[in-house]
């Protein structure tokens, strides 16, 4: 794809601010919406013209932005900072008695899961790599329940700010959300060998050469998340159904067409909560707060 000088500057920006000390902030503070455009979109290349018209559309929704650390977790971090954000209950997932047994059960059943890479802990033996998941999931029910029990705004709010400065919980959760893929993508694989209707986005999923099935999505994708690389948009849609969230995403590059709004899941359960991000290229992903009061109305 033909990028202009314009988008390779910004991306070679971004790339310098993830890198440098100073610009550590997993979640900058909000901004507004349109002054955050100008500073950052001033040239008159078309690109820069599109990009401008996105966030005016955006702008009709949401009053602000906040700025998410550019890393390979990025897509995490503003996913599920944005649904611990307006967390008001426990997802019926989370309240599963067997939640916290998922490693040892997969485990019993998937020698190949025995590989699956730990954050800056790769070889670990797999008692420990069973022990740490699980710990990595107790800390995400925890945290979910904490905060979805803070009743007022400001201090829900409050509390995730707090965590998403705390580096050590906050790529725990990372990890966590990683399984859970995982457990999703096995469920997904197995269903579907057994003639039961899956959704599309899974057969695209497991048509790739790297990932034809769930051992290979590991080995080639999920274990390179955060490390070597983000997530790619079929695992959007994983992430989505993992967590039973439909995320919303403004592709602002793709202002003016039918992909502008894309859905993640497109054919998401009437229950699910939903979580709105933005993107100016599918690599890096911020996220829109406070909704416009005649949107609300």
């Amino acid at each position: 794809m033909y990028r202009d000088e314009e988008e390779i500057e910004r991306e070679k920006m971004l790339l310098s601010e993830a890198n440098s000390s100073e610009y550590k902030l997993s979640v900058s503070p909000e901004m507004d919406i349109m002054e955050y455009c100008m500073k950052e979109w001033r040239g008159n290349t078309p690109a820069a013209k599109r990009i401008r018209k996105g966030y005016e559309a955006v702008a009709q929704k949401f009053a602000s932005i906040r700025r998410i650390r550019g890393d390979n977790y990025c897509a995490f971090r503003a996913t599920l900072f944005q649904a611990l954000s307006q967390a008001a209950q426990l997802p019926r997932w989370l309240q599963s008695k067997d939640f916290t047994m998922l490693p040892e059960n997969l485990l019993s059943k998937y020698d190949w899961i025995k590989q699956w890479q730990l954050r800056q802990k790769p070889g670990k033996r797999m008692g420990e790599i069973k022990d740490e998941i699980k710990e990595y999931l107790i800390l995400l029910r925890k945290k979910w329940k904490n905060i979805s029990e803070i009743k007022g705004p400001l201090e829900k709010q409050e509390a995730c700010d707090k965590l998403f400065k705390n580096e050590e919980e906050e790529y725990s959760l990372y990890e966590a959300l990683k399984f859970l893929m995982l457990n999703t993508a096995i469920e997904l694989y197995n269903a579907d060998k057994s003639g039961k209707r899956v959704p599309v986005f899974s057969w695209l999923l497991f048509a790739r050469d790297t990932s034809s099935n769930p051992c290979q999505l590991m080995h080639n994708h999920l274990n390179h998340i955060g490390h070597s690389g983000g997530l790619e948009q079929v695992e959007m849609f994983l992430l989505a159904y993992a967590l039973q969230y439909t995320i919303q995403v403004y592709r602002l590059y793709k202002y003016s067409t039918d992909e502008f709004i894309t859905l993640y899941p497109n054919d998401p359960e009437e229950d699910w909560p939903v979580v709105t991000l933005i993107t100016e290229d599918d690599r890096h992903y911020n996220i829109p707060v406070r909704m416009c009061q005649e949107t609300m109305l």
